[in-house]
């Protein structure tokens, strides 16, 4: 067992302890390495095999590989639950929530409604200089240096430090974040003690952040929520509200740094993507959502509750559902030469941030801090590549984007 609070959270992706896969198509895992390192000729593998491929691994897990198959499961909340959203070895009680995320109708639609008012776009404007700020506040830490581990140095503080703004805590507590996201999303699929303890923490944190705020009220998104009314206009539970929370922080910031991870990763290793960005900016909000499309860093899970089909397939209760947004994106069916990036595609109708109800509530947040820090990176360097003597290494599992990425650069001017 690994113990959360030593574990470093730019350690590299937890080595699996599963053995090694031999057959791809009746027997995937998602955490094992290659998967991690390079999952686009497996989708690939898995697609061309069938709609829907199955495990027996993780007590059970089907996995739907086309669009097509996604969306039918994303959109179906009779056959298929979300009150697990992640695959793991074991399904212990379900004793922490975050709703909405973990929700499922009736209940989800009230839920979400009281989260979308702090993330609508005007809400972001207001938000963005902060975040530029941010940005170049982190670049001016190593652009004399030449390079950097853009990873730790970079993407990984950006969405931390924007949603502790956001949270009215101080910036300086995003390393705690760092770390428990880290044990939920990466040490706590194979590891329950990780995950339970990393919850706790979390929890016990924000439940300090609350008695403080029922003492002395704030303008900020915490309170906020502890001002919510729900369909009944009663006060939120401060265990809604702690769930809440803890579904900012474990959806907002791991997904977006592996986003804005993964689109440095693609510039830095593509010199024509790059120059064009530098040269024609007005392509930045094509060329993030044809980031986001390719690069999709979430992979959501669903709980079968009852027998269906999808796509021809049989689908048996008691097996999880690896619902892969990503391997749905890379899909040529729906998306003409899926497996290029193309910076000014036209039509994108991706699905990164999800599908059906539970579509993320923090999509413009996300969308934004991608374009701030790509902006302000290319703005003060423009030129950059992957060091070879350093090694790009990848998170397992949930969510998937780079852990070190080591780039070299020659600092704009």
């Amino acid at each position: 067992m690994s113990d959360p609070a030593r574990a470093m959270p730019d350690a590299g992706p937890v080595i699996s302890d599963h053995p090694p896969v031999t057959d791809w198509i009746h027997d995937f895992d998602h955490t094992d390495p290659r998967w991690t390192e390079n999952p686009f000729p497996i989708w690939d593998e898995l697609r061309a095999a069938s709609p829907v491929v199955h495990t027996d691994r993780f007590l059970g897990c089907y996995m739907p590989t086309t669009y097509q198959a996604v969306r039918e499961i994303a959109n179906d909340t009779e056959h298929f639950s979300s009150r697990r959203v992640i695959v793991r070895d074991i399904r212990p009680e379900i004793t922490a929530t975050a709703p909405p995320i973990t929700s499922d109708p009736p209940e989800h639609k009230p839920a979400k409604q009281l989260l979308l008012p702090p993330f609508t776009p005007d809400a972001m404007k207001k938000l963005e200089p902060r975040v530029r700020a941010i940005c170049n506040e982190l670049i001016d830490e190593f652009i004399n240096d030449g390079k950097c581990d853009a990873a730790a140095r970079y993407t990984r503080h950006i969405p931390v430090r924007a949603i502790a703004h956001m949270l009215g805590i101080a910036e300086k507590d995003g390393d705690l974040f760092i770390k428990w996201i880290h044990g939920i999303l990466e040490l706590g699929i194979k590891d329950d003690a990780a995950l339970m303890s990393a919850v706790r923490e979390m929890t016990e944190y924000f439940a300090a952040h609350l008695e403080q705020r029922k003492q002395n009220p704030t303008d900020d998104l915490i309170s906020t929520l502890m001002k919510a009314r729900d369909k009944d206009g009663e006060p939120l539970s401060d265990s809604h509200v702690l769930g809440s929370l803890r579904l900012l922080l474990i959806a907002g910031i791991d997904t977006t740094w592996s986003a804005i991870g993964s689109s440095l990763w693609h510039l830095a290793k593509t010199p024509a993507d790059r120059e064009r960005l530098v040269a024609e900016p007005e392509l930045m909000p094509s060329a993030v959502e044809e980031l986001l499309r390719a690069y999709s860093p979430v992979t959501m899970a669903r709980e079968v509750i009852k027998e269906t089909v999808i796509s021809g397939c049989p689908i048996k209760p008691g097996n999880m559902v690896l619902l892969s947004f990503p391997a749905a994106n890379r899909d040529p069916a729906m998306f003409p030469d899926a497996d290029k990036v193309v910076l000014d595609r036209k039509e994108n109708r991706h699905a990164a941030f999800g599908l059906g109800i539970h579509r993320c509530v923090g999509s413009n947040l996300a969308r934004m801090e991608m374009m701030v820090a790509i902006e302000e990176w290319l703005k003060r360097i423009p030129d950059f590549r992957l060091d070879p003597a350093g090694q790009v290494t990848w998170s397992e599992g949930t969510v998937r984007g780079p852990r070190q990425l080591p780039l070299l650069f020659r600092k704009a001017g």
